[in-house]
């Protein structure tokens, strides 16, 4: 059923914006430059680890050279889930990278992560189709909820092309060539309070126009399988479930307005709907 006020769709962007910041956490800094936001036990938890001391502005590292050590301590005392994959730490988008530190520490520290998320699109005689992946039941974050055909964190020293090629290959097995047609189309960020912690994400957002004839395919374990379908099913799925991962949501929506697969008085009921919203700020 349409949805002229939005509120099917704008229940995600909520959702994924539900954080406060700093909201009674404390600031964690290196040198002078904020770089995450840490709960009263993260905070607790660091006192007295080599390379970062109290301050009145917050928890302060001497060097980024220091989370290193911080991950490895919040490990073994169980706060973190270690993940093998070091992510580059900047106080601002595009800023200098500051450190570096695994996967696992970057919502237990509330430090920003950015990611690429890949629209699978294909044009047919009966209108556009969209490439949907199931996330495989034994993942730890979301098993079993839809997802798109490529999405994935940017680790440490890779720029959001090469990150959206390496996944490609690895979780859909789409060749690199093909991959690398992929046109950038936006930006989305927010920030979420989950179980694992803060997700301050920045997604880097792609439109890939597939070949009628080209079929993904698992390939790594991450996607159990993939389905194509119409965007009205999309659309519909988005609106009216849960099926999807938390992020995803967001993408699609900012897809279906682009396409006008949501379109008349149902797109500017979400538009409006989106502008009242009284999205969180971080502090300036």
């Amino acid at each position: 059923m349409p949805d002229p006020d939005g509120l099917g769709f704008l229940r995600h962007v909520a959702a994924c914006n539900n954080a406060r910041l700093p909201g009674g956490r404390t600031a964690l800094l290196i040198g002078e430059a904020v770089v995450g936001w840490l709960a009263a036990d993260v905070a607790a938890a660091l006192i007295g680890l080599p390379g970062i001391a109290a301050t009145a502005d917050g928890m302060r590292l001497r060097d980024g050279g220091a989370l290193v050590g911080i991950a490895r301590a919040l490990s073994a005392k169980g706060m973190v889930r270690w993940r093998g994959e070091d992510f580059d730490v900047r106080a601002v988008p595009s800023g200098a990278v500051l450190g570096r530190i695994d996967r696992g520490g970057l919502p237990v520290l509330g430090i920003a992560a950015e990611g690429v998320h890949v629209n699978g699109l294909v044009e047919r005689a009966d209108g556009l189709h969209l490439w949907v992946g199931r996330r495989a039941r034994d993942k730890a974050l979301d098993p079993g909820k839809l997802d798109h055909i490529v999405a994935g964190g940017i680790p440490a020293g890779l720029s959001p092309v090469e990150t959206l090629v390496k996944e490609a290959a690895e979780e859909a097995a789409i060749p690199p060539e093909l991959a690398g047609t992929a046109r950038p189309v936006g930006m989305i960020s927010y920030a979420m309070e989950r179980p694992e912690g803060l997700r301050r994400d920045r997604l880097h957002c792609f439109d890939l126009l597939l070949p009628a004839g080209f079929e993904p395919r698992p390939n790594d374990g991450e996607v159990e399988a993939f389905e194509l379908w119409p965007m009205a099913r999309a659309v519909a799925t988005v609106r009216d479930t849960d099926g999807f991962k938390f992020n995803v949501n967001l993408v699609l929506i900012d897809l279906f307005l682009r396409t006008r697969a949501v379109a008349g008085a149902e797109a500017e009921g979400l538009r409006q709907a989106m502008k009242a919203l009284n999205l969180p700020e971080e502090p300036r």
